[in-house]
């Protein structure tokens, strides 16, 4: 059963909740976030929003236009298991405060027409949306950090370039001619 409103903040009084990370993805599929202390959120942030510079996000607004509001979605909040403190995690649809609608470079916005033109084309009803998780797989890494300088090596059998064996980047550069 997909969680309300009063659900979210039954769960922030019952886990005592010290922070709400509001969170929604850029149009480059990098997770970007505000926090917010517990005691600035109630009821109204489901209804009004929250409103966050859309300047700072790469692609997105100017500094002349850059007021926008983050609308969370109580469906996706869950408990942050990796923090100290307790915080509530909140996926959250990104709006324009002057007209109300979605962003159009919403990454959520654009699933949601996709999802609706599917269904309008008859070819389809449900649409599944998700991250494409990336990993590598590293064989060995060495670094240093001194007065003299910094340098970090990383040793991969699926590593695509010059051998391993050459780490300089001028040995690289004569390597890839």
């Amino acid at each position: 059963m997909a969680m309300t409103p009063d659900d979210v903040l039954k769960l922030i009084k019952d886990k005592e909740v010290k922070f709400v990370d509001l969170r929604f993805t850029d149009t480059r599929g990098k997770e970007q976030h505000v926090t917010v202390p517990v005691k600035y959120f109630a009821k109204d942030k489901f209804e009004a929003g929250h409103a966050f510079d859309g300047s700072s996000i790469a692609g997105w607004k100017g500094i002349q236009a850059s007021d926008m509001l983050l609308m969370p979605d109580a469906s996706s909040a869950r408990m942050d298991p990796f923090t100290d403190e307790p915080v509530l995690n909140i996926t959250c649809d990104v709006y324009e405060p002057v007209d109300g609608k979605p962003y159009d470079r919403d990454p959520r916005t654009i699933a949601k027409r996709a999802e609706t033109y599917l269904k309008s084309t008859g070819l389809g009803d449900t649409a599944y949306f998700g991250p494409e998780p990336e990993f590598f797989i590293f064989d060995g890494v060495t670094w240093s950090i001194d007065m003299s300088g910094c340098f970090v090596k990383i040793k991969s059998e699926e590593r695509r370039g010059p051998p391993a064996s050459t780490t300089s980047p001028a040995t690289w550069a004569t390597a890839r001619r």
